[in-house]
């Protein structure tokens, strides 16, 4: 009995200081306290409304990383390119991509929906020199595949000072542009969502167009295709795309209300530090250390009172 007691004991003292602390506040804590000046509203003409039956996908583009895709986007949207299209492939741990499903390699090019006054092929836009006029806020946990990443306008951002390049980073959520095998061939008329683990080989070889706001669930839980890569075997697996717009074309009262965190305010620093140092009675032990990937700004939907 005094021999247990002497373990009990031992243990006790043992057992980190931080574990009599109180907890780290949670999430939803700190953004309740957080200032309507930290939220920003994105742009419509940088916001896409993909209508599926199941719901809607709010993607917001991301111009200022990858501006002739988030310019050729907005072209087939207006003419209507993607109305009637489908999600042509769900590939575990991998991407939901979607497009036209005749651009398959068995798909009838006769019925391939046209591309109007849109691009056919543009200039690979996988990075761009450093801005220093764009928000930066550094991550300083480091990286395996960049020498700097950190968040820039809501975005995950790598960043090589010594070639003076930053680009876009394939973590959850993030939407690319699916091209062949040429660099040129990705025009944005297909394009797919991240809904795995981070596929971080992707970053300086395809462009990423921007992330997805709301409307996840839709796209991650599908069920998964048959055919390498995730293909589906029967056009009746696809998911139909009813409609996409950008929100500037749709009536202001049509709108969802959407604002997105700044990633250079206080709140999401708090965030960051809570991820990273966090502690409560489930985690005891902080991990001490973030992943570009394991923190997004968070997205909320802004109340409107009646009319």
């Amino acid at each position: 009995m005094i021999r247990h007691l002497t373990i009990a004991l031992a243990l006790i003292a043992a057992m980190p200081a931080f574990a009599a602390e109180k907890a780290t506040p949670t999430a939803s804590e700190l953004l309740a306290r957080s200032q309507p000046a930290e939220w920003r509203t994105p742009a419509p003409e940088n916001l896409l409304y993909m209508q599926l039956p199941q719901g809607r996908v709010v993607i917001e583009l991301a111009p200022d990383f990858t501006p002739l895709h988030a310019a050729n986007i907005r072209t087939l949207v207006r003419e209507h390119y993607f109305d009637g299209l489908a999600i042509v492939r769900v590939q575990d741990n991998f991407v939901t991509q979607w497009g036209d499903p005749n651009d398959d390699d068995a798909g009838d090019k006769s019925k391939l929906h046209s591309l109007g006054s849109a691009k056919a092929t543009l200039p690979p836009e996988f990075s761009r020199a450093i801005d220093p006029t764009l928000p930066w806020t550094p991550l300083t946990d480091g990286d395996v595949y960049a020498p700097e990443v950190g968040f820039s306008e809501g975005f995950p951002v790598g960043r090589d000072p010594a070639s003076g390049r930053e680009w876009l980073i394939h973590c959850y959520g993030m939407v690319g542009v699916a091209r062949d095998v040429a660099p040129e061939t990705g025009s944005g008329s297909s394009l797919y969502a991240v809904i795995g683990q981070a596929p971080r080989r992707l970053d300086h070889n395809l462009a990423i167009a921007g992330r997805v706001l709301q409307g996840m669930p839709l796209l991650s839980a599908l069920p998964r295709g048959a055919e390498p890569m995730g293909f589906y075997t029967k056009p009746v697996q696809r998911v139909p795309i009813t409609s996409v717009r950008l929100a500037a074309d749709v009536p202001a009262s049509e709108r969802v209300p959407i604002e997105v965190l700044r990633t250079d305010s206080p709140t999401f620093a708090a965030l960051i530090d809570a991820k990273r140092h966090g502690h409560n009675a489930f985690y005891p032990t902080p991990v001490g250390k973030l992943d570009v990937c394991g923190i997004e700004a968070p997205v909320r939907e802004v109340k409107t009172a009646p009319r």
